[in-house]
This record gives structure tokens, C-alpha cells and sequence, in this order.
């Protein structure tokens, strides 16, 4: 009963959420998408003309962002085990990107050392205990760190979704051994209480 009614309590919270109303008056797939514009408005990672990697896309609000602002100039690939509804200007994948037969699909696509900026606002399903749920959030974006280390190209970005609490700081020193400049962005879409932020890496400087 308890477990019904913290999910109805949370049911009730995300269909009167501001940016959840937002996104569907204006037509954007989540409300994470306007974590994206708020960031892409400070940092001005999103141009046309770039090539674009979005791991864990869907159900494809970052991908929304990334065609919209880069208006039909540049490359936008999304990967995701899940599927998801096809968006104009998007080239989406569907599999696990650390597996050898979605690279090739990678590659074929025309990432090969041609990245300027991989994004990663994945998440694992959260089982509810702490010590465990961080040890698998920050095994993902190690993945998608990894990634972007082989795929970018010099001088290249990374946008990632983390939790703070344990392993925060040493996936920190991992950024700043790699990017030349590493911030921390928590936008407004992101909930007050939550433990989420983004780390961008700026200006890659150790491509694997």
C-alpha cells in the first residue's frame, strides 16, 4: 500500500510539473529537453554544421533539441536499446553502443574521428538502493566517457547526466584528465531536490 501510494504521489507530481506541461503544449518528446536548450544557451555546444552523438536518446527530446538547432546542417546519430519514433534529421540506432556490431553501424554512419560533441543523458533503472544504483549510473557514463575519448575529435565536447554522492569526484578527475575545461550545469528543468547535474567537458585533449 505504502509503495501504491508514493507512486501515485509521484504520478500526481510529473503530470503537474511545469516543464512536463511545457513539453507537451510545445511538442517535445520529455522535459529533459529543456535541460538541453537551457544548457546549450550558456555553453553554445549545438551549431550547425557539427556531428552530433546521442547515447541513451531516447525517447529522443535531446535529439528534438540538437535538429532544431542545428537547422538540417551537420550530422545528429542517436543510440538507444530502446526504439524510438523517428525524427527528421536524426539517424537513430538501436543497441547497445559499447557492442562491436552497433560501432560498425557507428562507423558506417560517418562518426570515424569526426565527433564534435557526444552527449549522454542515460540512466540506469533504479532499484532503490543507493550504493548500488550510483556504482551502475557512473559504470554508464564511464561507458559513454570512454566513447567519446575514442570518438571525438580534438577539441571536442561531452555533456553527461551524473548523481552526486559517491564516485562523483573521481568521475570528475577523469573529466578534467581529459578536457581541457570541466563545469558543472544544474539547469531548472532539473528538480531542486534531485541529485542530478551535467558535467561538460570542454576541449578534448587525450583522444584514446
Amino acid at each position: 500500500m505504502k509503495r501504491q501510494a508514493k507512486t501515485h504521489a509521484w504520478h500526481h507530481q510529473h503530470v503537474s510539473d511545469f516543464y512536463v506541461r511545457q513539453a507537451t503544449e510545445q511538442g517535445w518528446r520529455s522535459r529533459a529537453a529543456f535541460k538541453l536548450m537551457e544548457i546549450d544557451d550558456k555553453d553554445h555546444l549545438l551549431k550547425p554544421g557539427i556531428t552530433v552523438v546521442d547515447l541513451g536518446c531516447a525517447p529522443g527530446g535531446w535529439c528534438q533539441v540538437a535538429a532544431q538547432r542545428l537547422k538540417g546542417q551537420g550530422r545528429i546519430i542517436g543510440v538507444d536499446l530502446l526504439e524510438m519514433t523517428g525524427i527528421g534529421g536524426v539517424t537513430f540506432i538501436q543497441g547497445d553502443f559499447t557492442e562491436d556490431a552497433v560501432l560498425a553501424e557507428l562507423v558506417a554512419a560517418g562518426i570515424e574521428n569526426s565527433v564534435d560533441l557526444v552527449l549522454s543523458d542515460m540512466a540506469p533503472n533504479i532499484s532503490g538502493v543507493d550504493s548500488s544504483d550510483q556504482a551502475r549510473i557512473y559504470y554508464l557514463v564511464e561507458l559513454a566517457l570512454d566513447f567519446a575519448r575514442h570518438h571525438l575529435k580534438p577539441e571536442g565536447a561531452f555533456l553527461a547526466k551524473v548523481f552526486q554522492g559517491a564516485g562523483f569526484e573521481d568521475y570528475v578527475k577523469q573529466l578534467r584528465a581529459a578536457f581541457k575545461v570541466v563545469a558543472v550545469r544544474k539547469p531548472k528543468a532539473s528538480r531542486d531536490r534531485s541529485r542530478e547535474v551535467y558535467l561538460l567537458g570542454k576541449g578534448l585533449i587525450a583522444p584514446l
